[in-house]
């Protein structure tokens, strides 16, 4: 019998990826009518395949806890306010990995 991958683990592999990670968190900030939730979520998500992998740092986690926090009491209205602005102003944001990873 066939064992199944759950989505949910399918995807944390994917993303363990930093290649992978970029193009994912980049597609959310593409969104032209973007629900603030996908933005929280996919950075969970970024999050915790970097953990599984052991490329989260301390400094990192920190980090996304907090803006974790601040995208919650704001439901993301500064980052979409700010990817709306570059786009009203010909800009695009683009996220690329670091090429010393």
């Amino acid at each position: 019998m066939l064992k199944s991958v759950s989505y949910h683990e399918d995807l944390i592999q994917f993303l363990k990826d930093p290649e992978h990670a970029a193009g994912y968190i980049e597609a959310i900030l593409e969104e032209k009518d973007p629900e603030p939730e996908l933005l929280r979520n996919a950075l969970r998500k970024v999050a915790e395949a970097y953990l599984k992998s052991n490329k989260l740092s301390d400094s990192a986690k920190q980090s996304h806890e907090k803006l974790d926090k601040m995208l919650t009491e704001s439901r993301c209205t500064e980052i979409y306010t700010f990817i709306e602005l570059l786009d009203n102003l010909g800009f695009q944001v683009a996220i690329r990995a670091d090429a010393d990873e």
